[in-house]
């Protein structure tokens, strides 16, 4: 079903004919046609394309709406890797696209949840600037006061004319001078206090948008902004730059078997072993799902896949036992894909590069790693057949 799957190939024949939806029989006469021209080639494909995602929906039985549409377009596109490979295997296995499933194997659930925990703590932000807006006006006001004060009795001063009277008013002036500012002390201290706690909330807010809160990995979010960073550096310094994919296998049959309660325990577990070859030239994230991305600098394609492939070997040798039930989970594997950043032009043609030879590594028998290869490295078709 996808444009690089071999089994469930539709590169060459488009979705409508896949679904039997397709008018095919005056194919050969089109072919002899000459081609029209390029705005209406255009025109041709972007309806075809509309007409895809229109059968897609329609075969599925989907409701028609942003997030449907966005899903059709990735998966056909091959535009979102995971998308890809969670319905070719749904496909495979002859089971329908439905609502529920996209929810609990995409997980848009959990990125509804993590959207309502940001406008939390949005909203406690903004309290936050409220309360240090309130208080710099209070101060502001207090030192307005002070000015009027101190302008009135400069004014009185003027009017003194016996050394008794001049000195009373001094020591007046003197007193308000005092309190005033004692006042405004006490606000400036205040407002310092809501700035302390404001930017304890900016940097809450900022790590809770960057973390994934079940293994503490970076998200996928974070992960592209390090990335962009590391190939600029990488690029400056003339270093190598290397990333790659991992996918935990038969992740669905450990839900499936002992809950989704282990499944999380199997996914901190996988967190922490790749964690533990992270640095400062190593990143580690948690890119959705089961997968996890890594980004190595300053190691050749061939040692980043080495010392990928030495992690993968060390957990497949070690045998899993669920605590909470004391039933093993067995052989527990991940497989992955790597391509060499600069090899490949840019980092997003690396990032799908490196997912292609993932999904290469699942058809190929799972716990095991694939190199990306030149081929991985085009850019996608779109077939614009009818």
């Amino acid at each position: 079903m996808t444009a690089h799957d071999p089994e469930l190939g539709r590169s060459n024949r488009g979705l409508l004919d896949w679904l039997g939806l397709g008018q095919r029989g005056d194919s050969a006469v089109q072919r002899q046609a000459s081609p029209p021209p390029r705005q209406e080639r255009r025109a041709s494909l972007q309806q075809h394309q509309v007409e895809e995602v229109g059968a897609f929906l329609g075969a599925h039985k989907l409701e028609v709406n942003a997030r449907t549409l966005a899903l059709a377009w990735n998966y056909l596109s091959g535009a979102d890797g995971r998308i890809v490979r969670a319905i070719d295997r749904r496909l495979h296995q002859q089971k329908p696209v439905t609502v529920e499933w996209i929810d609990e194997e995409l997980g848009f659930a959990e990125e509804g949840e993590e959207i309502a925990l940001l406008a939390k703590l949005m909203e406690r932000l903004e309290h936050s600037i409220d309360e240090f807006g309130k208080t710099s006006r209070d101060a502001q006001f207090a030192t307005s006061e002070y000015q009027s004060a101190l302008e009135a009795h400069v004014t009185e001063l003027e009017q003194v004319t016996k050394a008794g009277e001049v000195i009373s008013e001094l020591a007046t002036i003197a007193k308000v001078m005092m309190r005033r500012t004692r006042e405004i002390e006490r606000q400036m201290l205040r407002s310092e206090a809501q700035t302390r706690a404001l930017k304890r909330r900016l940097d809450e807010a900022r790590r809770s948008a960057g973390e994934d809160h079940l293994t503490g990995l970076p998200n996928r979010r974070a992960f592209e902004a390090t990335f962009e960073q590391e190939f600029r550096i990488a690029q400056t310094e003339c270093d190598t730059l290397c990333v790659a994919f991992c996918d935990i296998d038969h992740f669905k049959a450990i839900n499936d078997s002992h809950g989704h309660e282990a499944g999380d325990r199997v996914l901190k577990l996988i967190a922490e072993s790749l964690a533990r070859i992270s640095n400062d030239r190593c990143h580690v994230a948690r890119h959705g799902g089961e997968e996890f991305v890594v980004l190595f600098r300053g190691l050749s394609a061939d040692s980043a896949f080495a010392k990928l492939e030495q992690l993968r070997q060390q957990l497949a040798e070690r045998r899993l036992v669920n605590r909470a039930t004391e039933q093993p989970f067995g052989q527990v594997t991940f497989s992955a894909g790597i391509a060499d950043v600069f090899a490949c032009g840019d980092p997003r043609t690396a990032l799908r590069a490196a997912d292609t030879a993932l999904y290469r590594a699942k058809l190929n028998g799972r716990n095991r790693i694939e190199a990306a290869v030149p081929d991985d490295c085009l850019p996608p078709q779109i077939d614009a057949a009818a």
